[in-house]
């Protein structure tokens, strides 16, 4: 007789598969740019999407970030265990088992030196169009990013920007 277990796989960086960050601005409801990032995978593990997406959802939940639920406002956390460094025209984004960066385009910088902070939105949700290297359409880009499945399947974290001269 075969049994089988309940036990969870353990937590192996690799099945994140390739992840992305991208940095862009656009107008918040105060009428100024908002300096956004946006963290998803390509989905190109072994398991594809569905399994790059859980494991992404697990790196969320285990650093205290909640998928589809409340705003998490890091200016009012200084234990978050995620920080966003902005230098020489890059946005990096720092979490035990993650680092990213991303060229952040000069409103990006501007937006963000203006607020002090940037609004992170990393979504479970699997985008393997938006793949390094490939030349992103803005429409296309606000199609993803601004998609209700995406959204929901996201933590939502507003980072302060700390640089090396901070």
């Amino acid at each position: 007789m075969t049994s089988t277990t309940s036990e969870a796989r353990p937590f192996r960086p690799a099945d994140l598969g390739t992840l992305v960050v991208l940095a862009w601005s656009g107008e918040a409801p105060d009428g100024t740019d908002m300096p956004y990032l946006l963290a998803y995978s390509l989905g190109d593990t072994e398991g594809g999407p569905e399994a790059t997406g859980a494991a992404v959802e697990h790196l969320l939940t285990s650093n205290g970030l909640p998928v589809g639920g409340e705003l998490v406002d890091g200016t009012t956390k200084p234990s978050l265990p995620v920080t966003l460094l902005v230098e020489a025209g890059q946005a990096v984004v720092n979490m035990p088992q993650f680092v990213a960066q991303a060229d952040a385009p000069p409103e990006w910088l501007a937006a963000v030196g203006r607020r002090g902070y940037a609004y992170l939105v990393f979504t479970t949700l699997a985008w393997p169009e938006g793949r390094p290297g490939k030349v992103i359409e803005a429409g296309e880009l606000a199609a993803f990013a601004g998609a209700e499945e995406t959204l929901k399947s996201a933590a939502h974290i507003v980072l302060p920007a700390r640089s090396l001269r901070s």
